[in-house]
């Protein structure tokens, strides 16, 4: 019954935030409260699978990547802090190699080296576009689709792993 209860909670924001929220909240026609709420959880939708201690490895891949360098850039995760939060507790199977995890981690603040990292990763040919996108296809068709299937960029392709499944439905 206590987690049906709300509660109050204090957070600090900048003036430029309050006035976003407000402007959003006024042409909305809705208090400046529900604009909160709906951001606080559509951020907590995007990152949802953090919550569940058992989903590590593989499956925390894509969380990272499509959470991109927002989340890592504004929690300053560097790549020995995601390997502890990725990989910490992982067989071999579901491990995220370090240097994929030294990609991640660059993504946010380091564009010109990631695009000379990409480009050894993706061969001297350059078969890849060095790009943000270019980095999410490679961990996609690397830790997230079968080895039968071609990342597109959908995720109606994606394979919804038992992991997902349980956190899925609670």
């Amino acid at each position: 019954m206590s987690e049906q209860r709300k509660q109050a909670v204090s957070i600090r924001l900048g003036a430029s935030d309050v006035r976003k929220i407000k402007r959003v909240a006024e042409r909305l026609a809705v208090r400046d409260s529900d604009v909160i709420r709906f951001a606080l959880k559509s951020m907590l939708n995007r990152i949802a699978p953090l919550c569940d201690a058992e989903i590590r490895g593989r499956s925390l891949v894509p969380v990272f990547v499509e959470g991109g360098c927002d989340l890592i850039a504004h929690f300053e995760l560097d790549a020995f802090r995601l390997e502890s939060i990725i990989n910490e507790g992982v067989n071999d199977e579901r491990l995220v190699d370090h240097d994929d995890l030294v990609l991640l981690a660059m993504s946010g603040s380091q564009q010109a080296y990631l695009k000379l990292r990409l480009g050894s990763v993706n061969g001297p040919n350059g078969e890849i576009e060095a790009t943000g996108e270019s980095l999410r296809h490679y961990l996609y068709a690397k830790y997230v689709y079968r080895q039968d299937e071609s990342p597109t960029g959908s995720f109606a392709r994606m394979p919804v792993n038992t992991e997902m499944k349980k956190f899925a439905n609670g």
